[in-house]
């Protein structure tokens, strides 16, 4: 059934405040702003109600109208799902080629916020929450976590809440990869494996996948989610080769369940390149779906292996990457004008993969290295136990991929790099110690400065600090210690240094 027109909608909306709302005024629903409001009606289950029936919804606030698409959620039973983001009296009406379903009027009162609201692009290359408030990216990755046992799920959200990250990258489909070999017990499709209805999405997978969101959510976590990868075996799920009817089709329906989570990014695939199945042009639909059918337009980014995919579309929200040239970093931000986030650049463990046996203090590094150009990092763990076999058949627990608990070193040294972050970072004139002053939002002079060595190790360095006076900070970046340097220090400050690698400084403004 086609949209209705914003006029249409007006009028439907009008007409239903005016006659089947008004018995109810007083007991009308409220939902806080950016939560979630769900109706729910009842119709058909023969036949294959997600093919077969349409179900939208227009709500309306004033003179504004916003459409979106409902979704069957098995027997018998239709939802829609709305995330306000303005307070007030919002109205709906649904449209349905069933009659049974078409027609329906209903109210909901907005109230104040209870969180700071979903995640979008803030000052060209960062990031801040819908009322203002700035969100600094710092993110781990757990493909597979939700695909694992509950147990193990549970102990995921645990080691997460202790830790200092606040972003998650995760997958829809399960994955078929080194050391990921187990049969997941739910899937996003009817069936079983090599049997699979791609026109019947499973709705007890994605009532499993919400429930992970929402304690992602209660965490204060941003699901990044992929919504392709190429880790599959054809003749085992075959979900990386799917048709483009059946790959639209569960777009749309993902979206419609998912898009009112306010934690949400789309990560439209993980190394997007490798999945041969599929074309350039392929991509480029998935992300007009995306923006067509998501009403609430949450950040999206595409990740690659080999070609970077041209982040200067307006459909890409940010540039999700997997590269270690952080000398680059500048490159990128001038060349898209967005945020640029390092998502994959490697792993602390020791796997037997060059990608997955860093250490704790080299990912640190490469954290900072990201942070002090205006980046942001993505971390990882690929940690074998001591007592694994050398058979990479095996699925032992390992956090990239599983989830579970952390045992590395680095996860505590970026809490204390996201500690000392205050304000967006935006580039320094002194790129070869790849230093990086933080200004204030407002327009005025630099609250802070980050000065970060590297691997350079001089008995003195010449800070040239932007106006006004400043106090000095040596900072351990592994020892988490933070020493005042005396006095007080303008124009070009001249400091003794440690004679130590991964030096680092902080300047604040007084």
């Amino acid at each position: 059934m086609p949209p209705i027109t914003r006029r249409e909608a007006l009028k439907l909306a009008s007409a239903a405040s005016l006659t089947s709302l008004a018995p109810i005024a007083k007991n009308v629903r409220s939902t806080p702003r950016w939560e979630i409001f769900e109706t729910t009606f009842e119709g058909p289950s023969t036949g294959n109600p997600f093919a077969e029936v349409t179900l939208t919804a227009t709500f309306t606030l004033g003179h504004r109208a916003v459409s979106l698409e409902g979704f069957y959620d098995g027997a018998g039973q239709y939802r829609i799902r709305f995330m306000p983001d303005a307070e007030g009296s919002w109205y709906f009406t649904t449209q349905s080629n069933i009659p049974t379903l078409n027609g329906h009027t209903g109210a909901f009162l907005c109230t104040p916020p209870t969180s700071h609201g979903p995640v979008g692009v803030a000052d060209t290359y960062h990031f801040a929450h819908a009322d203002g408030t700035p969100f600094f990216p710092f993110g781990t990755t757990c493909y597979a976590w939700v695909h694992q046992p509950e147990k193990l799920q549970a102990e995921t959200l645990a080691t997460l809440k202790k830790s200092p990250f606040n972003k998650l990258r995760m997958c829809v489909f399960p994955k078929h990869y080194e050391y990921n070999h187990n049969e997941p017990t739910l899937f996003p499709f009817a069936g079983t494996p090599g049997h699979f209805d791609l026109t019947r999405p499973n709705p007890a997978f994605y009532a499993h996948l919400e429930q992970r969101l929402a304690g992602l959510r209660a965490l204060h976590i941003e699901a990044d989610l992929i919504l392709f990868h190429p880790y599959d075996d054809p003749a085992r799920w075959g979900f990386a080769s799917m048709p483009p009817a059946a790959d639209d089709a569960y777009l749309r329906y993902l979206l419609a369940r998912l898009s009112c989570y306010r934690n949400l990014w789309w990560s439209v695939a993980n190394e997007w390149d490798l999945m041969h199945s599929k074309k350039l042009a392929d991509f480029d639909r998935f992300f007009h779906l995306i923006e067509q059918h998501d009403p609430h337009a949450h950040l999206r980014s595409i990740h690659h292996s080999g070609p970077i995919y041209d982040n200067s579309h307006p459909w890409v929200t940010h540039a999700s990457l997997q590269v270690i040239t952080f000398e680059k970093a500048l490159e990128y931000r001038n060349a898209w004008h967005k945020p640029v986030c390092f998502d994959e650049i490697q792993y602390e463990g020791n796997l037997n993969k060059r990608w997955g046996n860093v250490s704790g203090d080299e990912l640190t590094r490469r954290f900072w290295l990201c942070l002090i150009q205006g980046c942001y990092a993505t971390h990882g763990e690929t940690f074998l136990p001591e007592d694994a076999t050398l058979d990479e058949a095996t699925t032992p627990t390992i956090w990239w991929s599983h989830g579970g608990d952390l045992h590395g070193t680095s996860p505590a040294h970026i809490a204390f790099l996201q500690s000392l972050i205050q304000s967006p970072l935006t580039p320094s004139p002194d790129p070869y110690y790849l230093n990086a002053t933080a200004f204030d939002t407002t327009g005025k002079p630099p609250r802070q400065i980050l000065y970060f060595m590297d691997f350079h190790q001089p008995l003195w360095y010449e800070f040239p600090l932007p106006e006004g006076t400043y106090k000095a900070e040596a900072l351990d970046i592994f020892a988490h210690t933070i020493t005042p340097i005396p006095g007080t220090h303008s124009g070009k400050s001249r400091i003794r240094m440690p004679v130590k690698p991964y030096a680092a400084l902080r300047f604040t403004r007084l």
